[in-house]
């Protein structure tokens, strides 16, 4: 019997347009990693970085984050001006390279990023709960809330 054959791997993700609904939120996760993967996001100096670039981008509004060393999770909703989401990635990615407390770190960002748009509230738990323990999995902290780099800028309910 021969194998099924495989489907080839995906290079770059699809970015498939954000759907609002009337009668529940717009949240997606958003996956951004770090060119060459490299461990430069876990300090204070650029998760602060990071934070004032998605509070100064706020055409979106980021709900729950963790900023791992080489990546970043981080829930988002559109706002009622809000620029399509890769624009908006692209933007605050701008924004933080240009003010990155490390010039030397350059280039930053991964060019592309992965989103999801989330369907209920048991799928925005999941992955909360998912992310938020990523820093024990990687054996970064000993518990979730002893990760110094993770957080709520806005409440973004289900």
């Amino acid at each position: 019997m021969t194998a099924p054959p495989r489907l080839p791997q995906r290079h770059r993700p699809a970015h498939p347009a954000v759907v609002e609904r009337l009668d529940r939120p717009t949240i997606v996760f958003v996956t951004v990693c770090t060119a060459n993967r490299k461990a430069i996001l876990a300090n204070e100096a650029c998760a602060a970085t990071i934070l004032n670039a998605w509070r100064r981008a706020d055409s979106w509004l980021v709900g729950r984050y963790v900023i791992m060393p080489d990546h970043v999770h981080l829930f988002c909703a559109p706002t009622a001006t809000a620029v399509p989401l890769q624009r908006w990635v692209q933007f605050w990615k701008s924004c933080a390279s240009r003010a990155w407390p490390q010039p030397s770190d350059h280039p930053i960002w991964q060019r592309d990023f992965w989103d999801r748009q989330l369907r209920g509230e048991d799928s925005y738990a999941e992955k909360w709960e998912y992310v938020h323990a990523n820093p024990v999995r990687h054996g970064l902290a000993p518990t979730p809330d002893a990760w110094p780099y993770a957080g709520e800028i806005n409440v973004i309910r289900w």
